[in-house]
């Protein structure tokens, strides 16, 4: 390619050449790759030209987003923020109750679990769509983690209280991972993994709610499915046939009220109330009939009264602290991941935003306070929260509003729910829990993505008939694996040029692109470093050697080898010394080295290692490929017609 580079731009018409003298400071790269890595959606732009007290005004508002859009409010909104609240009141209460129950716990735990909580959202929370409640898979998890410990029959207290102070570590978790901008780790639960996880999880709650529906009262504690199918039946002489027919007769209602609401939408808030119609119809039914003596056990006695403090109930000591901790952090990481998905997934049906570091302060708040006044994990349930969608809330009043209507079930109503059947809870259960087997959506997986399918299905099958520990676990080191893979192993391909284009394109997804005599273009799409070093040297070499067979094939020698760093984000000293290696292996065959398109992280290191400098040359590296193409062809023709003219 000639040392006169000057000359060889103006015989080829090169206008533009790489810039090699751009540095940044080791300070200025340094906070750029934080603030890329920590801020990427740069929460605080436009601060600096703001006086120090707007500043502090504004960073106040980022975390309490309830300063925003409170001033703003009006009674338009206040209308529409009504009907949600009530709405989702009456899911909250059954949801509640239900989910308690599924926990084990004291069915007044989960109606205390919606009153406090979703006023702490309303002010920290970020979505307008989001209703806060507790979730049947985290209430699961919670209960398969902590009694392996301790079983809710031998001490109950106990039991309670490790609930409590797990919910006080998941809230510590949740609000360091949004104050120090750590929600990266909640994006190693693939969507994958989540659907195959929700869908296992479903799949043995709906098992665990034969208890309910067959009104039994002994049942194994473990959550695989061969255990729940053999206490089913180990148990059948507790089999109630009473439960069993209004059972029936319940999931036949609530499955009707969803087909109703997929024929017309505009009566979703019929399937939103179903629930509640459930526990009274079913109330009611239980009490005429004296259901806890004829087949039909019944929830029991309800205290009255706002939530107790729980403060003092919070254990730290060490034989209660590691399970706490890792039932909280276990718990936590997918309360999040539901909630932020839910959240996200909303506000994009509304052209809206929402930030998830802000999220996960707000539920960290919300576990925090919870379970200083006798709740128990909370996050932002899909269904209640589609609910809250549907019947037009407008801002986060909709979860003080419901918030409002458990204070007064609380205050005056909550004996009444006391004659509530037991089967009317897990027909609840069951009905929601159909709607998280998404078989549409595993057979989606399996047609677009296999490797994706099967990190579902290790989720589900794990959490089937393993733990749900250890079905999450294993789906999400399946997906790190993945990763893993993807950077130890890079993509590299060998462009072609376009005819009547200028463009060059992978050669395998273009089979009409045409090489170019004695060039090789190879393009690197990933970083460099000491993972795939040694990946890439012997992929290079090995490309190389393949196409100096098919030039032989041609009677051509190959000459130049050109490699397109547009998308090698960074390098690190290995990937450096393995481009050396490159070098050298390819100038013992006689083959020059050019790359084009390095980008300025790339270019800073290998321009202060001497790479470029020292082996290469400034001459070899080019803005683009056609460029280093046709100074390629110019040298050649320019070699050519030196031997032709020694020949002569």
């Amino acid at each position: 390619m000639g040392t006169a580079s000057g000359d060889d731009d103006r015989h080829h018409g090169v206008a533009e050449r790489v810039n090699l003298s751009a540095r940044r400071p080791f300070a200025e790269a340094l906070r750029s790759g934080l603030a890329e890595t920590f801020f990427p959606d740069d929460p605080f732009r436009g601060f600096g030209a703001l006086p120090p007290g707007a500043r502090a005004w504004g960073a106040l508002k980022y975390f309490v987003p309830a300063l925003e859009w409170a001033p703003r409010y009006s009674l338009d909104k206040f209308k529409y923020d009504l009907l949600a609240g009530i709405t989702i009141a009456s899911l909250a209460i059954p949801q509640g109750i239900s989910y308690a129950r599924l926990a084990n716990l004291p069915p007044i735990i989960g109606l205390y679990s919606s009153f406090v909580p979703p006023l702490l959202y309303a002010v920290f929370g970020s979505s307008n769509n989001l209703a806060v409640g507790t979730v049947a898979a985290a209430s699961l998890m919670l209960a398969s983690i902590i009694e392996d410990e301790v079983l809710p029959e031998d001490d109950p207290e106990r039991y309670l209280q490790l609930f409590y102070t797990s919910a006080f570590f998941t809230g510590i978790f949740q609000t360091a991972l949004g104050v120090f901008r750590l929600g990266l780790i909640v994006d190693f639960l693939s969507r994958s993994t989540i659907t195959g996880f929700m869908g296992g999880t479903a799949m043995i709650i709906i098992m665990q709610q034969l208890k309910g529906l067959l009104g039994m009262k002994h049942f194994t504690p473990k959550t695989d499915l061969i255990s729940v199918v053999g206490s089913v039946f180990h148990y059948r002489h507790e089999w109630k046939w009473q439960s069993a027919v209004l059972g029936i007769c319940f999931i036949l209602f609530l499955l009707s009220s969803k087909h109703l609401r997929k024929k017309m939408p505009n009566l979703f808030w019929v399937s939103a109330i179903a629930p509640f119609m459930v526990v009274i119809i079913g109330g009611v039914f239980a009490f005429l009939v004296k259901g806890d003596e004829h087949g039909i056990p019944i929830v029991g006695d309800l205290k009255k009264g706002i939530n107790p403090i729980s403060i003092s109930q919070l254990r730290f000591d060490t034989k209660n602290a590691e399970i706490a901790v890792k039932a909280g952090l276990m718990s936590g990481i997918l309360a999040l991941a539901e909630g932020i998905a839910v959240g996200r997934s909303l506000a994009m049906i509304k052209n809206e935003q929402i930030d998830g570091n802000k999220e996960m302060i707000a539920f960290g708040m919300m576990n925090i306070v919870g379970s200083f006044t006798s709740c128990y994990l909370t996050t932002g349930p899909f269904s209640k929260s589609a609910v809250n969608f549907h019947a037009g809330c407008k801002t986060p009043m909709s979860n003080v509003v419901m918030s409002v209507c458990i204070l007064l079930v609380l205050l005056f109503l909550a004996p009444l729910f006391k004659y509530t059947p037991l089967v009317a809870l897990s027909s609840i259960i069951v009905v929601a829990m159909i709607g998280l087997i998404k078989v549409k959506e595993f057979v989606h997986l399996y047609k677009i993505d296999k490797f994706d399918f099967c990190i579902c299905m290790v989720a589900f099958v794990g959490v089937v008939f393993f733990t749900m520990v250890i079905g999450l676990s294993a789906s999400v080191g399946l997906s790190v694996l993945r990763a893993l893979l993807y950077v130890a192993r890079p993509a590299t391909c060998k462009l072609g040029s376009i005819s009547g284009t200028e463009i060059f394109r992978d050669t395998k997804q273009y089979p009409h692109a045409k090489s170019v005599p004695n060039i090789l273009v190879l393009q690197l799409g990933s970083p460099i470093y000491f993972v795939n070093a040694g990946y890439l040297r012997e992929r290079i070499l090995r490309w190389v050697e393949d196409e100096e067979n098919i030039c032989k094939g041609h009677g051509q020698d190959l000459q130049y080898l050109i490699l397109d760093l547009g998308g090698v984000t960074s390098i690190d000293n290995t990937g450096i010394g393995m481009l050396g290696e490159v070098h050298k292996g390819l100038d013992r065959k006689g083959i020059r080295l050019a790359l084009t398109n390095p980008r300025l992280q790339v270019t800073e290191k290998l321009v202060l290692s001497g790479y470029i400098k020292d082996t290469i040359g400034e001459e070899s590296v080019f803005l683009t490929v056609k460029d280093a193409i046709t100074s390629c062809r110019y040298a050649l023709e320019r070699s050519a017609s030196k031997e032709g003219g020694n020949q002569v």
